[in-house]
Order: structure tokens, then C-alpha cells, then sequence
């Protein structure tokens, strides 16, 4: 019902191009029932109704006839509305056929025709179209009529549009009045729809749906709709103009959320609106109570939505359901134990002396030390040695006489303190090839050396300088 005969395909279209005048097609103004809706309304429009006021059924009291009927004549100026642009649109063409692409809306093109006529050079520096079209729309409107094709209009054809302006800016006047009377009655004839949405969302939608019964009729989500923006500006971004967005997504309660939520809040508005509506359409509920509900709702919904996420609380791990492994001992596990332990030189290169830089041991690698290996200062001259099998210190006498059992030329023989068979007393040396030793003669050697400068009973030995001749 909103968008009536604009709405029809373009090759359907009638062309009032040759109609006279604009009274032979648009006979609204001038008929009987819209002349005494309009004097009805100023009767009407000074006086201060109330619930208490309506005896009997409140279909039978004349001024909610009144209020139907002037919901249902502001569709009807809709449809005039839209038959006066046309014929002003085929009329006009004639002159600057562009502007009908680059202003959309029916009643800002009637305006403009009305403050351009046949001198389009108006177009620049008028403060009269600055008030009815954005800046940049007039300096597209200005850029395209400077090349336009169009021919001059006659002095018929001007006053043709000139009374069709007029009549559009009447009507569209006398459409605001009847809303305004409808959303000073919006209390007495749909008190809960009025809660919701505010008077004058509810008197806007009520007025495009043609009352408050084919409202209530209405699905929410065609009700959503009522009031949306169905042409873009050609030319222009459609971002600025939100889709499937009517009266309900701008109205404050809507408006109030932040924009990411609208959508949403505008699907449950409608849903609760026509809840509303078809409590106010059997009249129940009089005094509001039903909308002031439906309005705790949706509000406690948005306060819904809009709370934080629960913050996340870090729960400890579970004890584990297996006990303690029950722990192996004895000769295996020692085993074990010594061939996967640490060793005394790996512990040394692990440990780290404290407030000391280390030296890396090799240059491709840094950061890679040797620890305590090889370092002064440790408190010995020498590490204890100590027997990895049985984590046994051993003493120097057991340790010397190890070194002699194992110190052989030739292989080891199984029986203790025996050469094997295959030592030999034929050693290879760099001067004469060949030469017999004794095997045994090289320990001999390093044992008296060792007696003699190394012994407990050793003294320093004098050395004499030798006179120079």
C-alpha cells in the first residue's frame, strides 16, 4: 500500500505527459471527503480526550471513526502524491529530463521543479535549494544542467507545474496536520502501541498500514519495513541508506543501542509492536499495561545484550585418579641407574661459577662452555678419582698399581700380572726400523724417575753453574 502506483514497471506506467491540467488526474484535493476529514480534524484538534470519556464500545465513539478514517486518507494522499510526480515528472522531462535520476524522492523533485522552472541556472548560490537538496547533489544538479538537452517550456506548461507543485506541498502539509492529530490521539486509541515506540513511530506506522486493524493484521516483519527507503540516489554510495530499515529501526528505543545491535533491537521492537497492536485493536488494556511490559522486556533484553562476557576463571588441574607407581630397587635398577647417571665430568661442565663471564669453548658455538672444567680455584689440584662402579674413592697406591697392570705393549692376558702371548719385545722406531726392547724396561724407567723426583723422600737437588772460560 505504500509504495501504490510507483511500484509499477516502467512499460506499464500511464503517461501524463498530455494530461491538461493536474485537477483531471489528482481529484483528491478537491473531493468531499477529504475536505470535511480536514475540517473534522480542527474541530477535534483543540479538545483533550480521555479513556474515561468513551461509553459503550470505542468503535461506536465518532472521533475514533475519525482517527480510521484520517489514517486511511493519508494512504489515499500517498497514491496522489505519487500520481502528481509522475505527471510533474513527464511534464518537466521536457526541460531537464536528467533530474529525474538524480533526485529520487517525490517531494524534494517537486520542490526543486518548483524553485528551478525554465531558468535552471538557479541552480548555483540558491539558499532556497540548499534547504531542500545536500550540497552535493546541487553541484551534480548544477554540472548536469549546464549540458542538459532539454528545450524551454511554455507558459502553460509552467503554470500546469506550477499549480501540480502546489497541490503536492498541500496535500503533504494536510498529511503531517492528520499526523499530528493522530499522534495527539494516540493515547486514547492504541495506549500500549504508544508506549513501545512513542507516539509519533506509532501514529507514522499506524497511518502507512491504513489503521490500527490492518495493523494489527500485519506480520512483524512486514511491520519492521513500514516506512523504508526503497530508491538510492543514482550516482551516489547506498551506504548512507540502510535496507529493510523503516520507522521502527529510527525510533529512539532502537537509536539508543549501539549500531552493531540495531538490527536486532528493530526484529524484536516489531515483534513486541505487534503484540501491542492486536491488544489495542480488541481494546484491552486501556491503561497501558500490557505495553509498559512489553517494553520491560525488551529494555531488560537490551540490558542483555549489551553485558560484558563472564570472565574466564583459571581452574586447577584435577588430581590425577593413578596413585604412585610403586618404585623398583636392586641390582638391575642400579645398573640402571649408573649407565644413564651423570658423570663427574659432566657435572662439572654443568655447574656454573657465579658472577663470572664464561668463555665460549668454541667459536661457532656461543653461549656453549665447559663450566668448571679445566678451571683454577676450585679448592684441588686434582679431582679425587673416584671408581664409577661403586662410587668409591681409590687410594693412590691402589691407583699406581692399576696403572701397572694395565700399562702393556702387547694385548692383556686374562691371567693377572701375566704379558699376553702376542707382546712383543720387536718395536719399530723412527731411526734404525727395528729394534729388540724389553716391554717392561719403559715402566722401570718412568718408576725410577717418579722414585727419584717425586718421592716423600725426595729433596732439591743443587744445581751448579758451570764457569764460563
Amino acid at each position: 500500500m505504500e509504495g501504490g502506483l510507483e511500484d509499477i514497471p516502467e512499460e506499464m506506467e500511464v503517461d501524463y505527459s498530455k494530461a491538461e491540467s493536474v485537477a483531471s488526474i489528482a481529484k483528491l484535493r478537491n473531493s468531499r471527503q477529504f475536505s470535511e476529514i480536514m475540517e473534522k480534524i480542527s474541530e477535534y484538534i483543540g479538545k483533550q480526550r480521555k479513556n474515561s470519556d468513551v461509553s459503550g464500545p470505542v468503535e461506536a465513539d465518532p472521533e475514533y471513526r475519525l482517527i480510521v478514517a484520517a489514517n486511511n486518507l493519508t494512504v489515499e494522499i500517498d497514491n496522489e502524491l505519487n500520481i502528481i510526480h509522475k505527471f510533474t515528472r513527464d511534464k518537466y522531462s521536457k526541460r531537464f529530463p536528467e533530474l529525474e535520476s538524480l533526485v529520487p524522492d517525490s517531494l524534494d523533485y517537486i520542490r526543486t521543479v518548483k524553485e528551478l522552472g525554465n531558468n535552471l541556472e538557479k541552480c548555483k548560490n540558491n539558499e532556497a535549494l540548499q534547504q531542500i537538496l545536500t550540497n552535493a547533489t546541487i553541484m551534480v544538479v548544477s554540472v548536469t544542467a549546464s549540458t542538459t538537452q532539454g528545450s524551454l517550456l511554455s507558459e502553460d506548461e509552467l503554470k500546469q507545474l506550477e499549480e501540480a507543485c502546489d497541490m503536492a506541498l498541500e496535500l503533504n502539509q494536510s498529511k503531517h496536520r492528520i499526523y499530528e492529530y493522530v499522534e495527539s490521539r494516540m493515547s486514547f486509541i492504541a495506549p500500549n502501541l504508544s508506549i513501545i515506540v512513542g507516539a509519533s513511530t506509532a501514529a507514522k506506522i499506524m497511518g502507512i498500514a491504513g489503521g490500527l486493524t490492518n495493523l494489527s493484521k500485519m506480520p512483524a516483519c512486514n511491520l519492521m519495513l513500514l516506512g523504508a527507503q526503497r530508491k538510492t540516489l543514482s550516482g551516489f554510495s547506498s551506504t548512507s541508506l540502510l535496507p529493510h530499515t523503516g520507522f521502527i529501526y529510527h525510533c529512539d528505543v532502537v537509536q539508543s543501542l549501539p549500531p552493531d545491535l540495531r538490527r536486532k533491537a528493530a526484529r524484536l521492537a516489531a515483534a513486541k509492536c505487534t503484540l501491542a497492536a492486536r491488544v489495542d485493536s480488541f481494546h484491552e488494556s486501556s491503561d497501558g499495561k500490557v505495553g509498559y511490559d512489553l517494553k520491560e522486556e525488551i529494555e531488560r533484553k537490551f540490558d542483555k545484550w549489551q553485558e560484558p562476557p563472564p570472565v574466564k576463571q583459571v581452574k586447577p588441574l584435577p588430581a590425577p585418579l593413578d596413585g604412585q607407581r610403586k618404585k623398583r630397587g636392586g641390582r638391575r635398577y642400579r645398573k640402571m641407574k649408573e649407565r644413564l647417571g651423570l658423570t663427574e665430568i659432566r657435572k662439572d661442565a654443568n655447574r656454573m661459577t657465579f658472577a663470572e663471564i664464561e668463555d665460549d669453548a668454541y667459536q661457532e658455538d656461543l653461549g656453549f662452555s665447559l663450566g668448571q672444567l679445566g678451571k683454577s680455584g676450585s679448592g684441588r689440584i686434582r679431582q679425587a678419582q673416584v671408581n664409577e662402579a661403586t662410587k668409591a674413592r681409590i687410594s693412590k697406591s691402589l691407583q699406581r698399581t692399576l696403572q701397572k697392570q694395565s700399562m702393556t705393549y702387547g694385548g692383556k692376558s686374562t691371567v693377572r700380572d701375566r704379558s699376553s702371548g702376542t707382546s712383543s719385545s720387536v718395536a719399530f722406531t723412527p731411526l734404525q726400523g727395528l729394534e729388540i726392547v724389553n716391554p717392561q724396561a719403559a715402566e722401570k724407567k718412568v718408576a725410577e724417575a717418579n722414585q727419584k723426583y717425586f718421592s716423600n723422600m725426595a729433596e732439591f737437588l743443587k744445581v751448579k753453574k758451570e764457569s764460563k772460560m
